[in-house]
């Protein structure tokens, strides 16, 4: 549950990618929730109970999305409960993945991307305790790198998962894409210099400022040629 009104400057949808589909990239950059996994039942369900077990108004939830847990409840709760709520959420997250699905197109954009020389990261607003248990709830494959909130000091809509990402894959950022599909994780992104590419799972359209937008990733084709990755749009029959 846990926008900025914008519009994208681009949208496939069947038709261009803009910018995206100019040039090659050094790596791709993937949020997790919402752009390789679908956890949003989970994730509903975790917060309202969490909400109602702190007291809560649950529509003071709206608007967090892509935000890690931390930055929730300091934005919520006194600085005293800070702490314990953050564990209490993580504990409600982690032993609550039902019905977690991979969204269409992930699988193959991971295979694309994780060969001998791997060209992706995750940077995700997941603890670890959380990415790990929703990955294998998932089964999804795992690059190498992956960038949690335990590994930041400030998360989403700070830069600085992104900015560690590029760093670990040993990349300029300035020359690498993110995947996302929150607006707190494309304002991050923006602030790490990278090139934005959003999906609309888990937000409208109007909400999603980022270089070029499509549904899943089932809409964009990634390969790896000469060192670098490109991206084009699927072909589809819509």
């Amino acid at each position: 549950m846990p926008g900025t009104v914008g519009r994208s400057t681009e949208h496939a949808f069947g038709r261009t990618l803009g910018i995206v589909e100019d040039g090659g990239f050094d790596a791709v950059l993937f949020d997790m929730d919402g752009t390789l996994i679908d956890s949003i039942p989970a994730v509903v369900r975790s917060w309202l109970r969490w909400a109602d077990e702190e007291g809560v108004d649950p529509r003071r939830l709206a608007g967090f999305h892509g935000v890690p847990a931390r930055g929730i409840a300091e934005r919520l709760l006194p600085p005293e409960r800070v702490d314990a709520a953050v564990d209490r959420i993580e504990a409600i997250e982690v032993a609550d993945t039902h019905g977690i699905t991979v969204l269409p197109g992930a699988l193959e954009a991971l295979a694309a991307l994780m060969g001998e020389v791997e060209r992706c990261a995750i940077a995700t607003s997941c603890t670890t305790p959380l990415a790990d248990a929703r990955i294998a709830a998932t089964s999804l494959p795992v690059p190498r790198v992956v960038v949690t909130a335990s590994d930041v000091e400030r998360g989403k809509p700070h830069p600085d998962p992104f900015l560690l990402a590029a760093a670990r894959l040993g990349v300029d950022p300035g020359r690498c894409l993110v995947v996302e599909d929150a607006p707190g994780g494309l304002e991050a992104a923006r602030a790490a210099g990278c090139a934005t590419l959003a999906v609309t799972t888990t937000t409208a359209l109007a909400d999603l400022i980022a270089d070029a937008v499509v549904e899943t990733l089932a809409d964009v084709r990634f390969r790896v040629s000469d060192g670098q990755v490109w991206v084009t749009p699927a072909v589809t029959d819509r």
